[in-house]
């Protein structure tokens, strides 16, 4: 008897032997599979390596640092978003500004003769007595003042209608000015008036560009009337020397026209008069004359270089672009982690239950 129990129990061992082999416990594979993702598909590094064999509070605890690096992330590239949309902005606002007023560029050309200017006189009633021409600031004493002399200067006159007020009808006196800059030419003119019923007397005058556009213009009137609506006039005192030194400014405008315009340093010398005249009779002493070589050229530049704005716009839109995409993924895992997080959390809640 004892033989057949100890057959019976062994053959009931048997079979639980192979039942078990046949059939053996499901493994949780989900599980393996998250933790195979959690190691493979981690963004920020991994503090502790071994979580097989972590407990669940450390499992916690690297899920949270997670959470806090991927949040401090984040808010770190919205800012530089925010810095680059700014940049941006700024970048669009001054090429506007830039283009909007545009920067006056200063340039001089050296040229050893000018174009001889047009220097034009209103004398009124007063009488030109002399007109020479004399080089390297030199000129010689005066010879009988208040007499006629020579007239060695190219001149013309011509009378026309004022501008202003088209009544009014002027008496110009046009003479030819210096052109030798390098022998420092200048022109000595000497004027007299004989009687003056006025308190102060003066001879007014201007500056134009060229005294050869003058003697070729077709219509000399309206020549004279152009300029003396585009240049500034100028006058010189009786009983003085008036020394006047000139320089040219070429200005470019912004439709490609060229505007000329004169500017002058005059110094005044008191004349000593050692005539016996009467008192009224008035003596007026002028010189014209290059101050410098150079001809002042001004014109607008635009600073803002497109290429440059161009350049600038596209580095901040692949760096916008850039953190856009990575803030997405941030985004996405932080919900994955969470998602995690909460399903390991309800099945340690069903494996206590």
């Amino acid at each position: 008897m004892l033989r057949q129990e100890l057959a019976a129990s062994y053959q009931e061992l048997s079979e639980e032997v192979e039942h078990i082999a046949e059939h053996p416990e499901p493994v949780e594979e989900e599980e393996m599979d998250d933790d195979q993702e959690d190691t493979s598909s981690a963004i920020l590094p991994v503090l502790d390596s071994e979580s097989g064999t972590s407990s669940p509070s450390v499992r916690f605890s690297k899920t949270c640092l997670k959470n806090v690096f991927s949040v401090i992330l984040l808010f770190i590239y919205l800012l530089l978003m925010a810095v680059a949309v700014f940049l941006v902005y700024q970048t669009i606002t001054d090429f506007r500004e830039k283009l909007k007023h545009p920067v006056m560029s200063v340039s001089y050309k050296e040229v050893p003769l000018y174009d001889a200017p047009g220097i034009a006189l209103y004398p009124g009633k007063a009488q030109l007595l002399s007109c020479k021409h004399h080089y390297y600031d030199h000129i010689p004493p005066l010879i009988n003042p208040g007499q006629p002399g020579e007239i060695e200067c190219t001149t013309q006159r011509i009378n026309y209608t004022d501008p202003f007020t088209n009544q009014t009808m002027k008496h110009a006196l046009i003479v030819q000015g210096p052109r030798d800059v390098k022998k420092r030419e200048l022109v000595f003119l000497q004027f007299h008036l004989n009687e003056t019923n006025q308190d102060f007397s003066a001879i007014n005058y201007l500056l134009f560009s060229s005294f050869q556009e003058f003697l070729n213009s077709p219509d000399k009137t309206e020549f004279m009337k152009d300029c003396e609506s585009s240049y500034s006039s100028w006058k010189f005192s009786g009983g003085f020397r008036t020394w006047v030194k000139m320089s040219l400014v070429k200005t470019k405008e912004e439709d490609g026209r060229e505007t000329v315009e004169f500017k002058q340093e005059t110094s005044v010398v008191n004349y000593i008069d050692q005539r016996h005249k009467p008192a009224s009779d008035q003596l007026f002493f002028v010189v014209f004359e290059w101050k410098d070589p150079f001809i002042q050229k001004v014109q607008a530049i635009v600073t803002a270089n497109p290429w440059n704005m161009i350049a600038l716009l596209c580095g901040i839109f692949l760096a916008l672009f850039k953190a856009a995409d990575f803030a997405k993924l941030s985004v996405k895992w932080m919900i994955k982690i969470r998602k995690r997080h909460l399903k390991r959390r309800s099945q340690a809640m069903n494996h206590i239950s």
